[in-house]
């Protein structure tokens, strides 16, 4: 049942290998637990791989009783809120195929509690801090950086100014190709999550920066062509979704004003934060970012109202001199 129905939502529905991961991680750690005089030894993690098991076996432990267990005991293992409302996503979705290829008669995690969550507002970087950072190394489109740093850290450098400019996902720069950018009408066509595509349009002084960028890359990579990816490693091979960990990472580590955790999650929260904080409408923000929904677009106006909250207590009047105005 595992197998097949992995193999459905990454064949029909399309869903990432990473997705597919977190689902196949979600279950196995749930059947460890259900039958845990199968768990397999070797990863000492206490999962069960699906094959270690029957088709019968599958489908007995998808039961109200046994679910409920499993939350009880992931969240005494100590795993977040989050991290437990993952697997029992991971879950649900599971035991709805499963009923619509009338193997379970209905979806026992629709009656499970879902353990509340903390909402933690999005991290970000100030918006003087990035200017700062991209004016320092001359990625302003003027050519400076183009002629005076190595190709390790120019490439790296049009990484950030990329996932600071256009907001897009890890894998969207990993999966970005040349002929994504069009250069006369200073846009990007991103291919996102649930195969959406979207327009993205960046500024003049980025677009400057990316021709100088594509044209050193070809004479950097003459045969870079044939795989058509906009971001190559050292050596030339197409990049991967860690690669921009670590390049984000390296860029970022010691500067002043990126003291928190330095990803390229936080670089795509930076752009959403200072657009709201610029005039810019919800509706468009969710279009660049290429959401499925206003809700999750929603989320940076708590960022704004916090700028904007502190702005307005140290402007107060009455937050002055301990509330005492003077005459």
């Amino acid at each position: 049942m595992v197998e097949e129905f992995l193999k459905y939502i990454e064949a029909e529905r399309r869903y990432s290998p990473r997705t597919v991961a977190i689902y196949r991680d979600a279950l196995e750690a749930f059947y460890g637990y259900a039958y845990p005089q199968d768990r397999c030894a070797a990863d000492g993690r206490g999962k069960v791989r699906s094959e270690r098991l029957s088709e019968v076996q599958q489908r007995e432990a998808l039961t109200f009783s046994t679910i409920r267990g499993f939350v009880a005991f992931s969240m005494e293992d100590g795993l977040s809120p989050r991290t437990v409302n993952l697997r029992l996503s991971a879950l649900s979705s599971f035991c709805s195929w499963a009923v619509r290829r009338k193997l379970l008669a209905s979806n026992p995690v629709r009656r499970i509690p879902r353990p509340k969550e903390s909402h933690r507002l999005p991290e970000f970087y100030t918006q003087m801090s990035l200017e700062h950072f991209f004016d320092s190394r001359g990625l302003d489109g003027s050519g400076k950086a183009c002629s005076q740093m190595d190709m390790h850290h120019y490439r790296n450098g049009v990484m950030l100014l990329l996932l600071y400019a256009t907001g897009m996902r890890r894998s969207e720069i990993v999966n970005l190709r040349v002929g994504d950018f069009d250069p006369h009408r200073g846009v990007f066509t991103v291919l996102g999550k649930g195969d959406k595509m979207r327009e993205i349009p960046v500024p003049a002084s980025v677009c400057q920066e990316i021709s100088l960028y594509l044209e050193r890359i070809r004479k950097e990579f003459p045969e870079a062509d044939r795989c058509g990816r906009f971001f190559l490693t050292d050596s030339g091979a197409p990049i991967y979704p860690e690669f921009v960990n670590e390049a984000v990472h390296e860029e970022l580590d010691g500067e002043e004003g990126f003291t928190g955790r330095k990803s390229p999650h936080v670089l795509r929260h930076s752009l959403a934060t200072h657009l709201l904080n610029n005039g810019a409408d919800l509706n468009s923000i969710k279009e660049i970012l290429g959401h499925s929904s206003l809700a999750a677009t929603q989320v940076y106006t708590h960022n704004s109202f916090e700028q904007l909250k502190n702005t307005y207590l140290t402007a107060h009047p009455r937050a002055k001199n301990g509330g005492k105005n003077e005459d």
